[in-house]
């Protein structure tokens, strides 16, 4: 049975189905990650975007690589039938916006657990409910990072719903009138020693523990929020790239 949202179903999978799924929002990084990093690729899906491949390690491990789409109820819905496929492990490779003056654009950011302000993680469980990383994925993640020798970043994250009003983005923004809650949440959450902003992981790490799978994510640096709130686009190739090795070098062993 193909599943409607992903384009595939089990029995498209071969004989050596994966258990590891990496996440990407974008479908061209999915496509990159597949077409660079993986042997004997083969296309599952672009359905929606949601570009979809399998493919082996040089170790001969099957990997998945799928496409979320941008933020938590798309993630949300692509996880739940990469689950009924059979994936057992998941590790998100994002982008980020730093708001820590030491977490330099360029570095990566592994997360070991989010804030979650997000709404699609509400439907899964209460707000209360604990959205942490599995340690043993993100215990390789840094050794990984530190063989590479990666600049990387290992604490929390706030996974928010909105890049613009959430992550209290006024001047670029067509909004430039935050609701009061969230003027000074930036400085907030710095005070907390949260890391980074990004979109999606609160809502994967719940997803993991209701469901009974593992799941880690390791975002690249792409915005400076202490200086400014633009992307920088000529840093982000190499950020990236470094998050991909980082994370197909934990999955050599």
């Amino acid at each position: 049975m193909k599943h409607y949202h992903l384009g595939f179903g089990q029995e498209d999978l071969g004989t050596n189905p994966p258990q590891i799924a990496l996440l990407s929002g974008e479908p061209e990084r999915s496509r990159y990650l597949a077409q660079t990093y993986l042997q004997n690729v083969r296309l599952l899906s672009e359905y929606r975007g949601l570009n979809s491949y399998v493919g082996y390690l040089a170790n001969g491990k099957s990997i998945l690589v799928a496409t979320s789409g941008m933020g938590a109820p798309s993630l949300s819905i692509v996880v739940n039938e990469l689950i009924q496929v059979g994936i057992k492990q998941i590790i998100r490779i994002g982008t980020c916006g730093s708001i820590q003056p030491h977490v330099q654009v360029g570095s990566i950011v592994i997360s070991q657990g989010a804030l979650c302000r997000q709404g699609a993680a509400n439907d899964i469980a209460p707000v209360e409910y604990p959205a942490v990383a599995d340690p043993f994925l993100t215990v390789a993640l840094v050794e990984s990072a530190q063989k590479l020798n990666i600049p990387y970043h290992l604490g929390i994250t706030a996974s928010v719903d909105t890049f613009y009003e959430g992550q209290e983005r006024i001047k670029s923004s067509a909004n430039p009138r935050l609701q009061p809650w969230l003027s000074g949440i930036t400085e907030t959450y710095r005070h907390l020693n949260i890391l980074n902003y990004e979109m999606e992981s609160g809502t994967l790490f719940k997803m993991a523990g209701v469901y009974g799978f593992a799941a880690a994510c390791v975002c690249a640096v792409i915005a400076q929020r202490t200086e400014a709130e633009d992307i920088v686009i000529e840093d982000k190739e190499l950020a990236v790239k470094r998050c991909l090795e980082v994370v197909l070098a934990s999955l050599q062993e």
